[in-house]
Parts: structure tokens; sequence; C-alpha cells
């Protein structure tokens, strides 16, 4: 993975990878799932999806199946780093990556927390996937001139040493300790600050991922890289069994035995998302290797609608969380609540006048198919006009 050192100087002429606008795609439409769950599902607001002590097993599942979101996401977002910086040199991408790491960071904060809250008066700061992303990318940014090896080494010791951190909640916690490994609440006068996704391990999986675009360089033999996908899945893989089972290290919740089978595999499989352990990435990142393995091949009617939610990740991520929380203010109002009741004053679950709120799980699931197909044609809009207008520089950030 590492036999070139640095990228290409020359810009490199290339058809568009579909198989990892397929796979982008693919978790961005399960990511959709988890927020009409949020949004919708009434049990969200009694317990979390994933505490065995009261959840079921489709519950658990429709959870469990979103954690493949962020981490690919994150991975790919380094690959696609890597492919963009062999049409740019490195200072151009230097800049590139930090301005629009920056750009997602400002977006998270006014964008991205109003969707979620329909808040205007900003009670509190919701800093989840967005802000990893942009952080990770103005590291990235800095650390693009080194070797290639380096900035591998450098991914895997942040992913896989960050569960050293790991300790029990310090009792004054500062933004900077929040914002590396604590998932916390801040209150920092004025501001409240929900530090949903410390970036410790994030940047580490955006600084693999950039190595990690070696592959698809188009001098890349397709079948080698296919074999060298199969070998890394499989070993993820097998690393997450192994490293789970001895039950020592990579994560900070033990599996145990359960009061049935099922249960106890639900508890092997519940891994730590915030921040995400060794162990959660292992298990993620490694079916997303066998994902891009067996997705180079031609696209049929249903991977080509797939491929759009992939080729504008940005634009959908926004529109679908506003229409999701649009919708919610209906229901509510619908279901005898106040509209106003889904103007919040953290993350929605959070909220206390919603309790008794709620739809089914089959209700969950049916609402989502429909927000899938109502966004899908603004979204293939979008990727035309992108594609229409390539040398409109702005394009780029969103």
């Amino acid at each position: 993975m590492t036999q070139s050192a640095a990228i290409p100087a020359m810009p490199v002429k290339s058809k568009r990878l579909h198989s990892i606008d397929l796979l982008r795609g693919t978790v961005m439409i399960i990511m959709a799932l988890d927020h009409v769950r949020d949004y919708f599902h009434a049990s969200a607001f009694l317990y979390d999806p994933t505490d065995l002590s009261r959840t079921d097993v489709p519950l658990f599942f429709t959870r469990w199946i979103t954690h493949f979101c962020a981490p690919i996401f994150t991975f790919l977002a380094g690959t696609s780093a890597f492919l963009n910086g062999t049409k740019k040199t490195k200072n151009e991408l230097a800049f590139f990556l930090f301005t629009r790491g920056l750009w997602l960071v400002i977006a998270e904060v006014l964008i991205v927390t109003m969707g979620w809250t329909f808040n205007p008066a900003y009670p509190v700061l919701i800093l989840q996937v967005i802000w990893a992303l942009g952080v990770s990318m103005m590291v990235l940014s800095a650390l693009i001139y080194l070797p290639l090896t380096a900035i591998l080494i450098i991914g895997l010791a942040l992913i896989g040493a960050h569960n050293l951190l790991d300790a029990p909640p310090s009792a004054h916690p500062t933004f900077l300790t929040a914002a590396l490994h604590e998932q916390r609440i801040l209150t920092i006068k004025p501001l409240t600050i929900m530090m949903g996704y410390p970036v410790t391990p994030w940047i580490g999986i955006m600084l693999v991922g950039y190595v990690f675009g070696q592959l698809y360089l188009p001098t890349y033999d397709a079948g080698k890289r296919r074999k060298n996908l199969i070998a890394l899945g499989l070993g993820a893989i097998a690393l997450f069994i192994i490293i789970r089972f001895i039950n020592m290290y990579g994560d900070p919740h033990p599996w145990s035995a359960q009061k049935t089978p099922v249960f106890t595999l639900l508890s092997f499989l519940n891994t730590t998302k915030y921040p995400p352990s060794l162990l959660y990435i292992l298990m993620t990142i490694g079916p997303g290797m066998l994902f891009l393995a067996f997705a180079e091949r031609p696209l049929n009617k249903l991977s080509e609608k797939v491929v759009v939610f992939g080729r504008v990740p940005m634009f959908y991520y926004l529109l679908h969380i506003y229409l999701i929380h649009i919708l919610a203010v209906i229901a509510a109002a619908i279901s005898g609540f106040n509209w106003s009741d889904m103007v919040l004053t953290g993350w929605v679950s959070m909220n206390a006048q919603l309790q008794g709120y709620g739809y089914s799980l089959a209700f969950v699931y049916v609402l989502w198919i429909i927000i899938l197909i109502g966004v899908y044609p603004l979204c293939k809009w979008y990727d035309n006009y992108k594609q229409a207008n390539r040398s409109k520089w702005w394009l780029s950030y969103i």
C-alpha cells in the first residue's frame, strides 16, 4: 500500500470511480434510517437502542447497521482527497483541504445545528460528523507533505492507540479534552456545546483512507486491487473477532454473556462509537473493503440511483436533515403535541416535552423509504448541475 512515496506530480486523467461512489451512496442511504429513527421512533425518547436490557433484536440492528456510515464516509473522504491530489499540486491540495475543512466546521455550527434543532437562538451547538470531517481535513492538509508511509503510521497509531486514553470522564473537562477524546456536553458561557464526535480516531481514519487512495490510481491493476481489498477486508474482520474475543483492549465496554445466545452476539457486536473504538473501526471498515472489492462492475438501474447519493453527499446530508425535521414538526402536531415542541434545545431525544411522542419501527422504515424517494430527484438534479458546471470552484465545497 505504500509503494509510492508521494502523489504523482502530473495531473492524471481518469474516469469516475463508481465503486467508491456506490459505497458512499449506500452508507448515506443507511444513515438516513438512523436520523428518521431519532425523530420518529417512540423508544428513541426512552432508551438507547443498543441498551441490551431494554432493546429487541430488530431495533438493535436498525441502530447497528448505521454504525457503518460515519467511519466509511470519513475513510472515503481521505481516499477522495488523495485522488483529488492527483490533479493538483501539494500546495493547491493543502489549501483546498484546509478551506473545505474550515467550511465544514462552520457549516456544522451554523447550518447543520439549525437543521437538528430549528432553534434560531442556538441554545446548543451540536458538533458531530461534519465537524469531525472538517477538523480531520484541516489536519490532513498539514500532513500531506509527509511521505505516505509516515501518514499511514500516524493514522494507524491514532486508530489503534487512542483507546489507551480511555478513562472515567473527567470532572472538569475542557473543550480540548472533549474535542480529542470525550463525548461531553460542555458549558462555556455563553455557549453550550454538545461534543458528539471527539476527533482523534476520526483523524486517524481519514489519514489511513488517504494512503488507501493509492489503490485507485489509474495505473494500479484492477485485479491486484481486488485481491488487496479482499485481504484487507477479511484481515480487519478477523482482527476484530480476535481482539474482541480476548476482551482486554480495543473498546471501553467489554462484551459479556447475556440471557440468550442471540443477545450474547449483540453484546459482542455492541462496540463504542463515541469516540469510535479500535474495534468499532475494524468492525465497520473491514466490510467496507469487501464491498469495494465486489463493487467494480457495471451499474444497474438500482445502483445508478445509489451512486447519485454518493456523488452529492453534502447536498444530500443537509437536504435530508431539514426534510426529516420538517416532517417531525408535522408529525408532532398531528400527534397532539404543539408544533413548537419540535423546536429543540438539545438533541431531539433529550427534550422532555416530547415524552410520549413517537411511532412504531415499521412506520420508521416506511417513512425512511418515502424520504429517500422524495429527495432523489433533487439530488439527481444537483448531480447533473455539478457535472455540467465543473469549472465552478464553489461546487467542490457542497
